[in-house]
């Protein structure tokens, strides 16, 4: 790999990271309105779908790669993640529809009403709960990558930063 597409990588990889690590914290609060309140829960979650669209844009190769080999030669833990992003894609689509369809804030803010209905609550809440048990196993299922990318991206520069301050200091 020459050295353009090392830089490239790294920059892909710690863009997805601080992508990944923003859309969990406003995951986590965007779980518990009564603290965040609803306008802020509202808004937040609008800017999740954005967020979420550029994460699906970053991860597109890999997307494609493994929908075209998925029926073929393809390793377990792909295939269980492969499953495991699209019921993320589907309960996340829900979570979003749900939400929108329940607004009380937001749209409103915006000129739009829509009818209210128990329906939509429910289907919201379901799926938030499931939502949390998904980005779970996902969490889980990532936590080598999380690690080794927090490890080399944010831990080792700050180390680094320390050492080379330790050291000016002991010279003077």
């Amino acid at each position: 790999m020459n050295n353009e597409v090392q830089k490239n990588t790294s920059s892909l990889t710690k863009t997805k990271l601080w992508l990944d690590v923003l859309v969990f914290i406003a995951f986590l609060i965007t779980m518990d309105p009564h603290t965040s309140g609803i306008a802020i829960h509202e808004w937040l979650s609008l800017a999740m779908i954005a967020a979420m669209t550029l994460h699906l844009l970053l991860s597109w190769d890999w997307i494609v790669e493994i929908t075209s080999r998925f029926l073929g030669k393809l390793g377990g833990q792909n295939r269980i993640n492969y499953i495991l992003n699209w019921l993320l894609f589907i309960d996340g689509t829900l979570i979003m529809i749900s939400g929108i369809m329940i607004s009380e804030v937001a749209l409103p803010l915006m000129g739009i009403t829509l009818p209210m209905g128990f329906a939509w609550r429910r289907l919201h809440d379901m799926s938030a709960n499931i939502g949390l048990i998904l980005l779970g196993l996902h969490t889980a299922l990532h936590w080598s990558w999380i690690v080794t990318t927090f490890n080399k991206y944010l831990l080792q520069p700050i180390v680094k930063l320390f050492s080379a301050k330790q050291k000016k200091d002991a010279s003077i």
